[in-house]
């Protein structure tokens, strides 16, 4: 098969994998090296369903042996089938680079014959990247469930980022969908990527010269909306794989209907909405000291469409607002609709100086469309209404439609989608 016929089937599979976030490696260019991994030369072009495209993003071979349900590429499916040689894979990558196409690789794969034969040909792909041409570009590797460890060890030392797919929330829904994997094959090499990368760091410590294990550190994927689990359980299986296995993130995908004739799997539009919202609670979980059982509980068990995370659980606890802007401490700021991370910091830093006003804080970032329900500012409120009221809740939903949000006209951005024609007039 010509390997443009090889380029476009195994990049249009690649397309359900979104874990694909470039940031966070500190590899250098070196002399006579090309490419640059380093956090500053990476950039990074988004889809408008939130995927990553700013890297060559490719599958090694669709041609699978497993037969999971969710999957396009199962071995049961009646679709083209192509694999890569490591050769070809380290071609197209330079000659992309060169273009300035990309600034890295993003590498994963169907299993074929069987993970240990998948995981070398994948591993043997990147060193020759690494060695023999001198690749010094950001290369995200998926790791196979079930491969051998010396070959996820010697991975490590290639890629920038190693990551293995969780892909369902719970291990009953894995058996039902994906029978020929196991949740031990998952979080074993999850756990020795993360003893790898401990290591390492000691060993740095110690002052000694040893070459670096997976640093930008590892990821993982769970497909949402293909199986029954409420966000509850999604979240607070994320945060027992952030405190455990210490990951960098955990990508929400929305599951894609690849089959119309399934009936265990939904046929709906991918739950976009719940994908987003479930970015947004996670980036409470990872940044603004939120526990899972505090976004949710057992009485609210799913995330508020029309409402995000944390003014949903504001509004779910009016008795700790409003929040005097001036005595509250920094955690606590953290908690109030429309303050960031550095909006918090701002405030913490300018209040040691003088008391701040409503004016002060539109200065420093806060959006106090949503924060003004939740605070006082020298005692005075200027919310207007009530906290309790459900004209706040109607204010701080959100304004688009949400029928519009979760059409099923969208598509991710491909390498061989056409260009529209310039219109005429400007």
């Amino acid at each position: 098969m010509d390997i443009m016929d090889k380029l476009q089937i195994l990049s249009a599979a690649a397309k359900y994998d979104v874990s694909c976030s470039s940031s966070g490696s500190s590899r250098k260019n070196m002399p006579g090296g090309l490419g640059n991994g380093h956090q500053s030369g990476i950039c990074h072009s988004f889809s408008e369903d939130g995927r990553c495209i700013s890297l060559l993003k490719i599958l090694f071979s669709n041609d699978c042996i497993f037969n999971c349900a969710y999957c396009v590429n199962r071995s049961t499916n009646d679709l083209p089938r192509a694999s890569f040689t490591p050769e070809e894979v380290v071609q197209l990558t330079m000659n992309f680079y060169r273009r300035n196409y990309i600034e890295g690789l993003f590498l994963s794969s169907a299993v074929v014959k069987n993970p240990d034969h998948t995981m070398e040909l994948m591993v043997n792909t990147i060193e020759k990247l690494r060695l023999e041409y001198r690749f010094n570009g950001y290369i995200h590797l998926k790791v196979i469930p079930g491969a051998n460890p010396s070959l996820i060890s010697k991975a490590g030392l290639y890629a920038d980022r190693l990551s293995v797919n969780i892909e369902l929330p719970s291990n009953k829904s894995l058996k039902l969908l994906a029978p020929q994997k196991n949740t031990d094959s998952i979080l074993k090499p999850m756990n020795l990527i993360k003893t790898g990368i401990i290591q390492r760091a000691e060993e740095h410590k110690s002052f000694r010269r040893v070459p670096a294990f997976a640093p930008a550190g590892q990821s993982t994927q769970l497909i949402v909306g293909a199986t029954p689990e409420n966000d509850l359980s999604i979240l607070r299986l994320s945060e027992g794989l952030y405190n455990r296995y210490k990951l960098k993130r955990v990508y929400y995908s929305a599951y894609v209907p690849v089959s119309s004739k399934s009936l265990i799997l939904p046929n709906s539009a991918p739950p976009l909405l719940r994908e987003h919202r479930l970015y947004q609670a996670d980036w409470l979980l990872r940044f603004y000291g939120f526990k899972a059982d505090e976004i949710l509980n057992e009485s609210f068990q799913n995330l508020d469409i029309s409402l995000d995370p944390k003014s949903d659980w504001a509004l779910r606890n009016p008795g700790i607002f409003p929040l005097e802007i001036n005595k509250a401490d920094y955690q606590m700021i953290l908690r109030i609709p429309g303050i960031g991370v550095k909006t918090a910091q701002r405030i913490v830093a300018a209040r040691r100086v003088q008391k701040l006003d409503y004016d002060d804080l539109k200065k420093m970032g806060a959006v106090l469309k949503r924060a003004r329900y939740f605070i006082t500012c020298k005692g005075k409120y200027h919310g207007g209404i009530n906290l309790d009221s459900e004209l706040v809740r109607y204010g701080l939903s959100a304004s688009f439609k949400l029928e519009e949000a979760n059409n099923s006209n969208w598509e991710q951005i491909s390498m061989f989608q056409p260009v529209p024609a310039l219109s005429a007039s400007y």
